[in-house]
């Protein structure tokens, strides 16, 4: 067990930051600090992809995926605008339209998060 070199609690030598007060403990059993940057360093998600995300998801609402009715055999109709069916008896399908809205917004964030910028 080493001590934190901040709170001072004791913690297993394993540890490379103090479980109560985060401070970065050093490799070695002597318990040093490791160096802390002088001024707090965040991370800020991409704003650009989030409102490119909004964008497309918007854009999905408004262009579902269509599919025939379920009197008629299954099959894909394309994207069209929410008020131009591509044939008078199509429906909007709750499914692709599901899957497409969620796959945009875990895209755009995980993209969000990986090209996050530092201030």
């Amino acid at each position: 067990m080493k001590p934190c070199p901040a709170c001072g609690r004791a913690l297993p030598e394993i540890n490379r930051y103090c479980t109560y007060c985060g401070t970065g403990v050093a490799g070695d059993t002597k318990g040093t600090a490791m160096p802390q940057p002088s001024g707090l360093a965040r991370e800020q998600l991409n704003l650009h992809i989030l409102y490119g995300m909004v964008t497309v998801l918007i854009v999905s609402v408004i262009m579902p995926p269509w599919e025939t009715p379920p009197s008629q055999p299954a099959a894909f109709l394309g994207f069209h605008f929410i008020l131009s069916p591509p044939h008078p008896d199509a429906i909007v399908s709750r499914l692709l339209l599901t899957i497409e809205l969620t796959t945009t917004a875990i895209a755009g964030l995980y993209l969000s998060f990986l090209f996050r910028s530092k201030g």
